[in-house]
């Protein structure tokens, strides 16, 4: 399984909203300048995000998109399945149930069921809060005189 560029770049911007969610609404172009991500880029990210329901929107002068929900109700996993869909290792675990004809007699399929269960898991654990705290816990390790 590969992270799509659209994927990496939808996780660092809702962390980016999730750090500066005390600002309001924040504008697409200061988000691609602080993530030095391309504002068109973006612009993509963004229907996928507010179909989702994780966004809030302000049209006009000042406005921009803030986090519909507080971060630690966002998880990674959450994140990451909006814009790459499905997060599967093999093809026939697309469907639930499998339809695959081998199911029931598949040596493999056990393998892969668990690397689903271990990448969920690890990926639904993780929150935008962990991801914030875990930066401040970095940037105080930093400490010198």
């Amino acid at each position: 399984m590969m992270i799509s560029t659209r994927g990496r770049y939808a996780l660092r911007m809702m962390t980016d909203l999730a750090e500066h969610r005390d600002a309001g609404f924040i504008a697409l172009k200061d988000i691609a300048e602080r993530q030095s991500i391309s504002k068109k880029y973006l612009e993509q990210i963004i229907p996928l995000m507010n179909r989702a329901g994780m966004l809030q929107t302000s049209r006009g002068f000042q406005g921009g998109y803030r986090l519909g929900r507080s971060p630690e109700q966002y998880t990674v996993g959450e994140i990451l399945r909006v814009t790459e869909g499905s997060m599967v290792p093999v093809a026939c675990m697309e469907q639930t149930p499998n339809i695959c004809p081998r199911c029931s007699e598949c040596e493999t399929l056990p393998v892969w069921e668990g690397l689903q269960r271990v990448v969920d898991e690890y990926l639904d654990g993780i929150t935008l809060q962990d991801m914030l705290d875990q930066k401040a816990a970095r940037e105080g390790d930093n400490y010198s005189i």
